[in-house]
């Protein structure tokens, strides 16, 4: 509804309104004019006083539906929304409207008219009356059926509803004296009598409440619990539209026969958008359990082949990474061979879009290699996160984190599908073993790159940084 609707809607009420004051006003102030003329024109038989009467009837009856909407509007569109901060059902104010309406007829009625009995007039149309109600069961039926509804208030415009054995979901749009409307995930609108309704079992989640969502995943028994709860639980929580109010519950379901069953139950915060966070939590599990090295429970069969296969696949595999290694500036300093032992130690990961790599604040002791997609670099600005950079493939991150134990200074999210290599403490301890003399050659590369953020190149300034992160190495390595 667009802003000009109701005040459109507002004029033409307050024309109506002083039109039919204005006729009531007339007729009142020529009313004896009015009753001589017609006994003048009028046969005797004519009753002019019943035709002024009518005519007042209308006149009353036309001001008084008026008031009703007005009425209507005052209680059901302000007080109502005010205090229970949604709009008053369809259904409500028809009703209101209809018997507000009756009593002001009546009494109107009887004002003008008090020698006629209206229980009489409504005695003798009975055999009437039972001829319309069973013509109108139907239509009587849903308007009593959605009067229940409303006095117990199952569901709301808005709230997700599932109706009957066969499970028809949809979001609640409207409610009437007929029938309900819902639309379902399909986009495709339903209706539903009342009366059908009435006799179903419906299952609610309330659009202001918090509704619990299960989704169901196995691994083989091989796979630690401890750490498939862990890491499920963790990965879970950061997706969208996961409450972060309740942390999502991960625990076994069931000892299956061939992996152990799981179950995840999470809490939308949109109940109506659960179908895609169903399908983006299953994609953040596979994401983790890639990770993680864990591995989904599936049939398996065993085949035992004559030949053996004659793809490298490993071999060149490794080649890659310790290709992609070499052109890092940081490794440099390194050997072939030393080159081609950090790569056989390098841990592979694969995150999703919009998944979190690192986090800010967090202890580590790697960094990582962007081999394949897109990093977004970002950084705290009061209190909002704010992008700085985007690394591709080749760049690194997290290098004082590995030489130096360093907490980590800023958030690290994957654009898209990445890969990154990690490179752990360990590997690199190793190797300083070996040729202690790397301490001080990456030592200047990391200097050289920390000045070069910080737009410096001053040779004492390079000399103190460098000599700085030599004793940070040494202490961290514990070297000597």
């Amino acid at each position: 509804m667009t802003r000009s609707q109701p005040k459109s809607k507002l004029g033409l009420f307050l024309i109506a309104t002083a039109v039919v004051v204005l006729a009531i006003y007339l007729l009142f102030r020529f009313e004896g004019a009015l009753l001589t003329y017609l006994h003048i024109h009028m046969t005797p038989r004519a009753q002019p006083e019943t035709i002024i009467n009518v005519f007042k009837l209308i006149l009353r009856a036309a001001l008084a539906y008026l008031v009703v909407r007005a009425l209507r509007s005052l209680l059901f569109g302000l007080i109502f929304r005010l205090k229970r901060g949604y709009e008053a059902p369809t259904l409500a104010r028809n009703i209101f409207s209809i018997v507000a309406f009756m009593i002001f007829f009546i009494l109107i009625f009887t004002d003008l008219f008090p020698s006629i009995n209206l229980g009489a007039v409504f005695t003798t149309s009975a055999i009437f009356g039972v001829i319309l109600g069973l013509a109108l069961q139907d239509t009587l039926g849903n308007f009593f059926a959605g009067i229940s509804l409303h006095a117990d208030r199952p569901f709301q415009v808005g709230d997700v509803v599932s109706i009957g054995q066969q499970r028809l979901t949809g979001v609640v749009e409207g409610i009437t004296w007929r029938a309900i409307k819902i639309r379902t995930f399909q986009n495709h609108l339903v209706l539903l009598s009342n009366s059908s309704v009435a006799k179903e079992a419906i299952e609610v989640c309330p659009r202001n409440n918090l509704n619990a969502r299960l989704v169901f995943f196995s691994t083989l028994y091989t796979d630690s619990p401890a750490k498939v709860i862990h890491v499920v639980r963790e990965a879970v929580r950061e997706a969208n539209n996961v409450s972060e109010k309740i942390t999502p519950i991960v625990r076994v379901r069931n000892l299956g026969e061939s992996g152990m069953e799981y179950e995840v139950k999470y809490w939308p915060e949109d109940y109506a958008r659960y179908n895609d966070t169903d399908a983006l939590v299953r994609q953040r599990i596979w994401y983790a359990f890639r990770r993680a090295g864990l591995t989904f429970n599936f049939p398996t069969r065993t085949v035992k082949l004559d030949r053996k296969s004659k793809t490298a696949g490993p071999e060149s595999d490794h080649g890659a990474l310790i290709e992609r290694l070499s052109a890092v500036d940081i490794f440099a300093p390194l050997t072939v061979e030393e080159t081609a032992t950090l790569a056989k130690s390098a841990v592979r990961h694969v995150f999703a879009h919009d998944e979190m790599v690192i986090r800010a604040g967090d202890a580590g002791s790697s960094m990582f290699v962007v081999h394949s997609g897109r990093v977004q670099v970002q950084v705290s600005d009061n209190g909002r996160s704010r992008p700085v950079a985007v690394l591709n493939e080749g760049d690194f991150f997290g290098e004082m984190a590995l030489f130096t134990g360093e907490p980590r200074t800023a958030n690290v999210v994957a654009l898209e599908e990445t890969e990154v290599l990690e490179i752990g403490h360990e590997s690199m301890k190793e190797l300083f073993n070996t040729n202690p003399d790397l301490v001080e050659s990456l030592s200047h590369i990391i200097a050289e790159r920390r000045l070069g953020l910080a737009n410096r190149s001053d040779g004492p300034l390079q000399d103190d940084e460098s000599a700085g992160i030599i004793a940070s190495i040494r202490r961290f390595f514990r070297l000597k």
